[in-house]
């Protein structure tokens, strides 16, 4: 039988138990790597770097875990705040100039088909808010209402970022598909 998040976190608190909190990271880490990964833009080392200190944040703040939300809500909005503050300390802005270059210089490969890449290229030329909302409800299945949660913004707004976002997204892909169609004649 497995044991709940929360007799986990109260012995992590109380007993200063490290092994029930490695049982947490156990059950969260591949989730929490999975959803930065998408927010990373494809970077998995800069997704897993942000999930091992979200879970060193977490163990340290733990105490202060009230349970209001899921421990995974808890811990994906310590992972995206630091990921948030990595951006904003680290990177520039993308460039759109060469993101357009980059997609023209893709090789065509398929007419017919629109592959993972096409849609990794699409995703990054959607804002950030888009592709995070858009992850949140179709790749990693949550509600607009969680997602509303895990984003700290109101479910009108997720609603919005999602609509928005796959509207992009076909008109992207649908030039993507054009492009390749016309190079292959």
């Amino acid at each position: 039988m497995e044991v709940s998040d929360q007799v986990l976190i109260e012995r992590t608190v109380q007993r200063q138990d490290r092994h029930a909190y490695s049982q947490l990271v156990r059950r969260y880490q591949s989730r929490l790597r999975q959803a930065l990964r998408a927010l990373c833009n494809g970077d998995d080392a800069l997704a897993d770097d942000m999930a091992q200190e979200a879970f060193i944040k977490a163990y340290k703040a733990l105490a202060g875990f009230k349970g209001q939300a899921q421990f995974f809500t808890w811990l994906y909005q310590i992972a995206r705040n630091q990921l948030m503050s990595h951006y904003r300390k680290k990177l520039p802005e993308p460039d759109s100039e060469k993101v357009e270059s980059l997609g023209r210089e893709t090789a065509v490969e398929d007419a017919c088909e629109l592959t993972r890449r096409d849609l990794h290229r699409a995703m990054a030329e959607l804002s950030s808010a888009q592709r995070e909302a858009l992850h949140l409800t179709y790749q990693l299945g949550h509600s607009n209402e969680e997602a509303a949660r895990l984003m700290q913004v109101p479910v009108g707004t997720v609603k919005s970022h999602v609509l928005r976002g796959k509207a992009k997204l076909k008109t992207l892909l649908q030039n993507r598909q054009g492009n390749l169609t016309h190079a292959t004649r």
